[in-house]
């Protein structure tokens, strides 16, 4: 073999070492993510992981909680329920689900995600809002309102947009992850003005609406998904990640997790958020999301696994 060819197929080899993820990813185009995160919450609702296209190894995890094979919404889920919306992402090799799912006679709000590899599922991270789940005061108590936001009808009659955009209405996913990074930077700066949003915007968490009324940040009218930053009980929107950027759809999803001003005894909370951007701008933001234990890691998924950011002395 020559000195030519011999470096050659040392490029190749280079570059085929440094773009595995990318070579995985274009292996299942949209139609093949969506089979599969279809055949998987089928399995789920079915009670069979047998009937999921899971690979050796497959790890799940439910509120940032690793599961067994076979337990868990395993056992809980019994089928999807009114709001369904499914987003793919063939770049990173992702897909996702934002709605409902029923659990016997009730009902819980829920973003899935899972990561398809050689067309087969490696692993799966479960966002879930149930009823009378801990709010930031932590757990309820006996007589009081549930610590969480809950409202799944109102989300049935508020869902997410269910389209498919014109190719010349798309953004970059570049764009589409730096608009939605604009609003934890609005965060984390206390500054609204950075956040890039309609003026309206809304924000719906665990089905419930926390915008469009008189609030924090708007004497005398209704906020928006941009107000009252600057009294934010927000330090840091730490863990950021964009696992899901569904292009033809406008729609992004971010996992993080909010942490508390020092001394704040308050729960963190850790979300799935799904942003619907139009036109350049976010236009509303739907979560899933729940407030773990001061000891729990999360999001206990790399490269956050298993030790970031966990408070301490109980304070976040």
């Amino acid at each position: 073999m020559s000195a030519t060819m011999t470096r050659t197929f040392a490029l190749v080899a280079f570059i085929a070492a440094m773009t595995p993820s990318l070579a995985v990813a274009q292996d299942c185009d949209r139609a093949c993510l969506k089979d599969a995160l279809d055949r998987y919450l089928s399995a789920v609702a079915a009670h069979d992981p047998s009937a999921a296209p899971l690979m050796a190894g497959f790890r799940q995890t439910e509120n940032a909680v690793a599961v067994r094979l076979g337990t868990g919404v395993w056992k809980s889920v019994t089928g999807l329920g009114k709001v369904q919306r499914r987003y793919l992402d063939s770049v990173s090799g992702q897909a996702a689900y934002f709605g409902v799912v029923e659990e016997g006679e009730r009902s819980a709000i829920v973003t899935v995600r899972v990561r398809v590899q050689n067309r087969r599922i490696t692993e799966a991270e479960w966002y879930i809002a149930r009823q009378g789940d801990p709010g930031l005061n932590g757990p309820q108590l006996p007589g009081q309102p549930a610590g969480n936001f809950f409202d799944p009808e109102n989300l049935a009659k508020n869902p997410p947009p269910e389209r498919t955009l014109p190719k010349a209405s798309r953004l970059s996913r570049e764009s589409l992850v730096g608009i939605t990074n604009s609003y934890f930077d609005g965060i984390t700066s206390h500054d609204g003005a950075v956040i890039q949003a309609h003026p309206g915007c809304a924000r719906i968490e665990n089905g419930f609406t926390v915008t469009g009324r008189a609030g924090r940040g708007n004497a005398g009218g209704t906020n928006d998904c941009t107000s009252g930053m600057e009294a934010i009980n927000i330090q840091l929107v730490a863990a950021r990640r964009f696992p899901v950027v569904d292009e033809e759809a406008g729609v992004v999803l971010a996992l993080a997790v909010f942490i508390r001003k020092p001394g704040t005894t308050t729960r963190r909370n850790v979300f799935s958020e799904w942003f619907v951007i139009e036109d350049q701008k976010i236009r509303s933001i739907y979560s899933a999301m729940f407030y773990p234990a001061p000891e729990a890691p999360v999001p206990n998924w790399p490269p956050y696994e298993g030790n970031w950011p966990i408070s301490v002395g109980g304070k976040q």
